[in-house]
């Protein structure tokens, strides 16, 4: 039976945030080939092609492993650590970041044993509120910005978003591309701008949402991963979860291949966040499995693994709450976010 092994050092020691993952895009054995418009069309272009047939096979095979007892109980409390507790809605309020805050923090209160999430994802607005909220708890506060989730903005409206954000205390900013110049092939732009973002987002870690719904191919998926690393990225995001195609297991398996080999030529680990859809722990499970079959222990962990979700926290406390008891408690037994 398979089972999620704790993450294990490599034979050159596990990466860390604040290691090689922190070098700028310039210090990295593939730096030249951002130094012009041609150069990095000619990299991105040259990638080899995606097998969509065989990608999909894959990530469907990986999706029948059976997780069961022991092997299921850690990969449900790994989970709820890697989770980027979410509420980007027009109708946010201080009073609603706060609960969420408190519930990342402590998300099943019946037991103290249960693992804290990793963040609480907000608008830039929201970053104080939810800053206080989560004081001293080690929960981190993540701000989309960058005209989230469109995108459709000035550079220097979007750098301003950042700065607010960063300002207002964010650990982490979860930035969109501009699909609209990565579809037109304006890579060397699109490269520029993340740069941009990186450099006014200062100590904190950055997040390149690819919006992976709108890029139409998977070639476009693994170009768009490429060009983000080689921008600097911390972690590369399937989704914005506000369209129609978010996260699905083919897409985040190509994207967990692209870090894999940026590593292997580079030395540079970079994280990966799938977000939107992911709503069960049966989901959940499937994706650890993704991570641990394609690049290993190194990024089982929170620093390097992340869900962008709302609900999927309750399934996965449900359902610790089943192994616990044997009886399955249902949503009445869990806080409605």
């Amino acid at each position: 039976m398979p089972t999620i092994p704790p993450p294990a050092p490599t034979a050159t020691g596990p990466l860390s945030p604040a290691g090689p993952a922190a070098r700028t895009p310039d210090d990295h054995p593939l730096a030249h080939v951002t130094a012009s418009d041609t150069a990095l069309r000619g990299f991105l272009h040259g990638l080899p092609g995606v097998d969509a047939v065989g990608l999909e096979a894959r990530a469907a095979a990986l999706g029948t492993r059976s997780i069961k007892t022991t092997a299921k109980a850690y990969a449900i409390d790994l989970a709820i650590s890697m989770i980027d507790l979410t509420t980007l809605e027009g109708a946010d309020t201080p009073g609603k970041v706060r609960a969420l805050g408190a519930k990342a923090a402590h998300p099943d209160p019946t037991d103290p044993a249960t693992p804290k999430v990793a963040a609480v994802c907000v608008y830039p607005d929201m970053v104080e509120t939810a800053k206080a909220a989560v004081a001293g708890t080690g929960v981190r506060v993540a701000s989309v910005a960058t005209a989230f989730p469109a995108g459709r903005a000035a550079l220097d409206v979007k750098l301003a978003d950042v700065r607010d954000a960063v300002a207002a205390g964010a650990d982490e900013i979860d930035m969109v591309i501009d699909r609209g110049a990565f579809l037109a092939g304006r890579y060397l732009k699109v490269y520029e701008e993340i740069r941009a973002v990186k450099e006014a987002s200062g100590a904190a870690r950055l997040k390149v949402i690819f919006e992976t719904g709108e890029l139409s191919t998977y070639d476009n998926i693994r170009r768009a991963s490429w060009l983000g690393m080689l921008a600097g990225a911390d972690f590369i995001k399937t989704s914005t979860g506000k369209v129609a195609v978010n996260a699905t297991p083919p897409n985040t398996l190509l994207m967990l291949e692209a870090v894999r080999d940026f590593r292997d030529r580079t030395g540079v680990q970079v994280g990966v966040k799938p977000a939107g859809g992911i709503r069960t722990t049966k989901d959940a499970v499937k994706f650890l499995v993704l991570v641990n079959e394609t690049v290993g222990g190194d990024w089982l962990d929170n620093d390097w693994f992340r869900f962008g979700a709302s609900s999927l926290l309750n399934d996965l406390l449900m359902q610790r709450q089943k192994l616990a008891t044997g009886r399955y408690s249902g949503p009445d037994y869990v806080t409605v976010d």
